[in-house]
């Protein structure tokens, strides 16, 4: 894809202190959009942001708790007055497995609806535009546990698949509900991906190597290629798109 593909356009990203978010934060302001960086890590925000601007770039840091209504309502509302416009939202902030069943249903999954409740109806009243929810291959199949690990996995295991699986009916849904008010909803399902948020289970060489195992490309996804999907639905380039869940996997779904 060539850069200058959201040229003119203004997003907001929430999870962007880190990971998947922060990439796809730089690459949006690469391709030339003004972005708005929120997280609930504020300091990690505002990181992100800077760089952006430290490029020639225009952000924004946003302090954000996705789990409140209201500050995703705020967070919407601040980015339209920042940069005149809203073209782009990307619902990304997300736990991994590791919380109870509140915790992470209220991030990843209650966290995503508010931005698609808020966020589309905001673009539909401007004239559309294009809504990116972070799922996971764990929205789209079960997971796979290690031989040697008890049968229901690590803690929060069931939440995390629970939560991503429903971000995928809500993607399909309001694509279906706005498709004709010109926006367009679209998720993607990421493989195990070298991010902070999956550090927790790469601690060993046996963890690596079993993570690897599952993904017939050989090796685990790097922040920055799942940025690229996110860049191309993001982007004029995929306006006939919408209602989909992209694995961005290396294959394993595919198998």
């Amino acid at each position: 894809m060539s850069e200058g593909t959201l040229e003119g356009k203004a997003a907001l990203i929430t999870g962007a202190a880190s990971g998947i978010g922060r990439a796809t934060a730089l690459r949006f302001a690469a391709e030339g959009a003004a972005v708005a960086c929120a997280d609930l890590d504020g300091d990690g925000a505002e990181d992100t942001a800077a760089r952006i601007a430290e490029s020639g770039g225009s952000s924004l840091a946003i302090r954000l708790d996705v789990t409140a209504e209201e500050q995703v309502q705020d967070a919407l509302a601040r980015s339209v007055a920042e940069f005149g416009t809203l073209d782009v939202l990307f619902n990304n902030a997300g736990v991994g497995g590791g919380g109870d069943w509140e915790e992470t249903l209220g991030v990843n999954l209650s966290g995503v609806y508010y931005g698609l409740l808020h966020g589309a109806r905001l673009l539909a009243e401007r004239g559309g535009g294009s809504i990116i929810n972070t799922a996971s291959i764990l929205g789209l199949v079960a997971s796979v546990p290690r031989e040697d690990q008890d049968v229901e996995g690590p803690p929060g295991a069931g939440a995390y698949v629970a939560s991503k699986h429903g971000v995928v009916g809500l993607t399909r849904s309001f694509a279906v509900r706005y498709g004709r008010l010109g926006v367009r909803v679209n998720a993607i399902c990421p493989g195990y991906i070298e991010t902070p948020m999956t550090a927790r289970i790469r601690e060993t060489p046996e963890d690596v190597a079993h993570l690897v195992r599952l993904h017939p490309i050989g090796r685990l996804g790097k922040p920055e290629e799942i940025a690229s999907a996110a860049a191309f639905l993001a982007s004029d380039e995929s306006s006939f798109l919408t209602g989909v869940a992209l694995p961005v996997d290396g294959g394993y779904t595919a198998r």
